[in-house]
């Protein structure tokens, strides 16, 4: 205990000899087995040591992204990248207090206790045995980091409608836009997630396909495995110790981004008395909460501390100020009982052990596509859903003196938005309403509160409905097929709204209608899919990126339109120069580039790995491959984010299918897998790349699940430090 205690109170210190006696003996009771695409299959005695192999494995394909995720969690980014981020840090410091971290890390049950030390245990052992590896700032790893970062989510910080320059301006007493970065509210990406009944497949076995959208090397694919009866497979974010996204044995669980409403905003009535600030609430006086907080930015490098006086109160951190009120914002950032759930879970042996996961009603951030190898299927609307005032908007600014508008308690799951074994025989969600998960099966809006569900449709969502509801036999390859129809289905909408608007008001003599009749004679003869060779896909995606943003928007309030609904209004009533000189402009933009509008749409949307650092950069004279791909944002079921990059002609990917694994639940499980350029993010190894051309085409490799099979194709078979 001594040891221990010692070992993990140091920070950027040599380790003792006895401590690496330590590691060293539990690294004997770790395998780690590399396949022949470089994935990590680990083998450990108990779980705890599976989790050691698991981190120390992560750490050998990717260390500086295992650090940023901790360097970004423990608020400490502006020790790096300077002033520019402050603020960004001061808001993780408001939401994810390491002083709970610390104290959960300490009063955490023993199970979990072990993993967190092995956690901690797997990364500094790798780092004493990589003596060559420079952390950009964390050269050693504390057990209770984890407990900042507890449900493994891209979008797992919830600020409900509070902007990061609000918090700026609050706290810094001016609104310039100097010290932070925004975060992005309308993500143009999302995750798919489909569940197939027996009755509905070839083999009459359950089958999940698992489709998160993420920048493409997000999470790397493992497997662990222990004899304590562990054996996940699928996608960890790095960093994290459990598999966010994938299946076992038994059953599989796919998460796509809620949009459920896990956090509210409270307007507080602050009162001066006697050089005190306090708030009201039920009639009372209550003193404001107030912490200092440090932080240090680099700057010319040095760091400079900077400290902040936050203010809190009974609902959270002040965040803002709207209206000349102070507003507090009341979320669930954090919580050791996520953690515990998103390890649990994966250990789920049955139907009846995933609801009981559930039912610790701690995942914020997560909708859950499930299936198991009983046959069952399963969706899960959110999971954390306090009970609140069902006369109220929620999505709004609420009166924070009161305890009317306190949250209740949480919803049983049962009182959630769900829906399990539907008869119609599959379960989609593409970060859309949950009122069309099953189709004409789904759960019924008028069943629910508002808060339970704003989420609207998206065109991702008709798209999945559109073939689900076709009843198939499907085999393993068919729901892949399914998973990267191409179709952009916005189109269906905009492009009859262009061809009309065109016909009707651009005359023969006119000559804006020798310039566009051709390009539009071929939107109007599109079948609206994205293809490598398609001029029309190239044509209709610059065009759309150029209407009223309006269409663009993603995710949505209580009673407000969805982005389906918005973009049928807006090709039912758009007037000519709402839509034709739009084009114009991609025509004029695309011949000032090329030379000819006439650019297929893989001519310019690209895939390119050139390095493995985390902010890439790209270069049109460098190796790159053509996507067919298109947006998720107008309906591709296969995402794929591509931007004009700085300096480029071309766009290029970044964002969108990153980990695809589509696996049946048989008598022995068969699945299969594919990651966005490979899984090393180390531009030496052979897997840095070696799947790249198998991204361009959708062609997935077997997954090897089973220790055999896995020995077969066996690359590399070693303890950690070995």
């Amino acid at each position: 205990m001594v040891v221990f205690c010692f070992s993990f109170s140091m920070f950027s210190q040599k380790i003792s000899n006895q401590e690496i006696e330590r590691l060293k003996k539990i690294s004997q009771q770790v395998t780690i087995i590399r396949d022949n695409w470089g994935i990590a299959h680990v083998y450990g005695k108990t779980d705890a040591d599976a989790v050691f192999g698991m981190l120390y494995a992560q750490c050998e394909d990717d260390f500086k992204r295992v650090e940023m995720n901790y360097i970004e969690k423990l608020g400490r980014l502006s020790e790096i990248k300077g002033q520019s981020v402050l603020y960004n840090d001061l808001e993780i410091k408001l939401l994810m207090d390491t002083e709970e971290a610390k104290a959960d890390y300490k009063k955490a049950a023993p199970w979990l206790k072990k993993l967190l030390n092995s956690y901690a245990d797997g990364i500094n052992f790798y780092l004493h045995n990589h003596p060559e590896v420079k952390p950009a700032l964390l050269s050693h790893f504390e057990p209770w980091f984890p407990l900042l970062w507890t449900d493994g989510s891209i979008g797992a910080i919830s600020t409900a409608d509070l902007s990061t320059g609000e918090l700026k301006a609050f706290y810094s007493g001016n609104t310039d836009k100097v010290s932070y970065i925004e975060r992005e509210k309308d993500v143009q990406t999302g995750s798919n997630g489909f569940a197939i009944a027996p009755s509905e497949t070839a083999s009459g076995n359950s089958i999940l396909y698992i489709n998160p959208h993420t920048s493409f090397y997000y999470r790397p694919e493992i497997q662990m495995s222990s004899e304590e009866g562990l054996n996940a497979y699928g996608a960890v974010t790095w960093g994290q110790f459990f598999i966010y996204q994938g299946f076992n044995e038994n059953c599989g669980w796919m998460h796509t981004s809620s949009n459920v409403d896990v956090a509210d905003m409270y307007a507080e009535k602050i009162v001066t008395k006697n050089n005190q600030l306090f708030y009201e609430y039920d009639n009372k006086l209550v003193p404001i909460i107030e912490k200092k907080i440090t932080l240090k930015y680099l700057e010319n490098g040095k760091l400079i501390p900077k400290t902040f006086n936050t203010y809190h109160t009974n609902h959270g951190p002040i965040m803002a100020k709207r209206d000349g009120k102070w507003i507090s914002l009341k979320s669930n950032n954090r919580s050791m009982k996520s953690l515990e759930q998103s390890w649990i879970r994966t250990k789920s042996k049955s139907f009846a052990d995933y609801k009981t996961a559930m039912d610790l009603k701690a995942n914020t951030s997560n909708n859950t596509v499930y299936a198991d190898k009983e046959g069952n299927i399963a969706y899960w609307h959110g999971n954390f859903v306090p009970i609140r005032d069902k006369k109220l908007n929620w999505s709004k600014v609420i009166d924070g003196t009161t305890p009317a508008t306190q949250w209740k308690g949480l919803h049983d799951v049962s009182e959630t938005v769900h829906s399990y074994n539907p008869i119609n025989g599959w379960l989609q969600n593409c970060n859309s309403t949950p009122y069309t998960v099953a189709g004409d099966n789904s759960p019924k809006e008028e069943n629910y509160v508002p808060y339970m569900a704003p989420d609207g449709e998206s065109f991702r969502g008709l798209n999945a409905v559109r073939l689900l509801s076709r009843g198939d036999k499907y085999t393993l390859d068919e729901v892949i097929a399914v998973g990267y129809d191409t179709k952009l289905t916005a189109f269906e909408f905009l492009i009859p709204a262009l061809i009309s608007s065109f016909e009707k008001n651009i005359s023969v003599e006119d000559p804006l209608y020798a310039e566009l009749l051709e390009p539009i004679t071929l939107l109007k003869n599109w079948d609206y899919y994205a293809k490598e060779n398609s001029v029309a896909t190239t044509l209709a995606v610059e065009w759309a990126y150029k209407l009223d943003p309006i269409i663009q928007k993603v995710y949505i309030e209580e009673g407000e339109l969805d982005q389906v609904e918005n973009t049928m209004n807006f090709a039912k009533n758009a007037f000519p120069d709402q839509l034709i000189p739009q084009l114009q402009m991609v025509i004029t933009e695309l011949k000032i580039k090329f030379g000819t509008w006439q650019i297929p749409w893989g001519e310019i949307n690209r895939f390119q790995r050139a390095s493995g650092d985390i902010n890439l950069i790209y270069n049109d004279a460098l190796e790159s491959l053509p996507i067919s791909y298109g947006p998720a944002l107008w309906g591709s079921l296969p995402a794929y984010k591509s931007n004009y990059q700085k300096d480029t002609k071309k766009r290029y990917g970044f964002n969108g299918n990153s980990f695809v694994c589509a696996v049946e639940f048989g008598p022995k499980i068969k699945a299969k897998s594919l990651l966005a350029g490979g899984n090393s993010g180390d531009p030496k190894s052979k897997h840095f790349y070696d799947q790249a051309e198998m991204y361009r085409k959708g062609q997935f490799k077997d997954v090897l699940f089973y220790k055999d099979d896995v020995q077969k194709n066996a690359e590399k078979t070693y303890h950690p430090g070995e």
